[in-house]
């Protein structure tokens, strides 16, 4: 289901925003070490009936975990910021949460969050964010990419992760698109 590695190395997801929509886009890369183990993973989910998208760079387990958290707070807050906020205050003092090495990207049809262990909760300055490896390569193509007439959020995400695994080892081309 998903990428392993500290901080997200060896997985790539980008969030575009453009017009009202808002799309994460996920590599399948899963890689151990210097070899490809899988090429076809998902490392994005909905959350609260459809109404909350996330990406996940890290490892399986933590991913999981986050995930599970997250869903916890959505149910409890019903808003995603507060959610954010609450899990990063989680993530942030858990003496286990604080162990994970991983970055989160969550987003719903209002706002985009990028979380980590780190107690970092950063919106995006400029409607487009990338985690993981490739995260910055994509993150740069799709900002090219945003006041392009004629494209889309989807069509923004899936050129900037074609770029992205371009340049990036860890970055393949089998895209999972969640959008809102």
């Amino acid at each position: 289901m998903m990428a392993g590695g500290l901080f997200g190395h060896g997985t790539t997801i980008l969030g575009v925003r453009k017009d009202k929509r808002v799309v994460l886009a996920g590599d399948g890369q899963v890689t151990h070490g210097q070899t490809v183990m899988k090429a076809n993973a998902r490392k994005l989910r909905e959350m609260q009936q459809g109404k909350v998208i996330a990406g996940f760079a890290g490892g399986t387990a933590d991913a999981l975990t986050l995930f599970e958290r997250l869903e916890r707070h959505l149910e409890q807050h019903n808003r995603l910021v507060r959610a954010c906020v609450e899990l990063s205050k989680e993530w942030r003092s858990d003496k286990y949460l604080r162990r994970l090495e991983a970055m989160m990207l969550v987003a719903d049809s209002e706002s985009m969050f990028l979380l980590s262990g780190a107690g970092d909760m950063l919106e995006p300055e400029h409607d487009v964010m990338g985690i993981g490896s490739g995260g910055n390569f994509a993150m740069a193509a799709g900002r090219a990419l945003l006041d392009v007439d004629g494209m889309d959020a989807q069509a923004i995400a899936e050129k900037a992760m074609s770029i992205a695994a371009d340049l990036c080892i860890y970055t393949n081309k089998e895209l999972t698109l969640l959008s809102l």
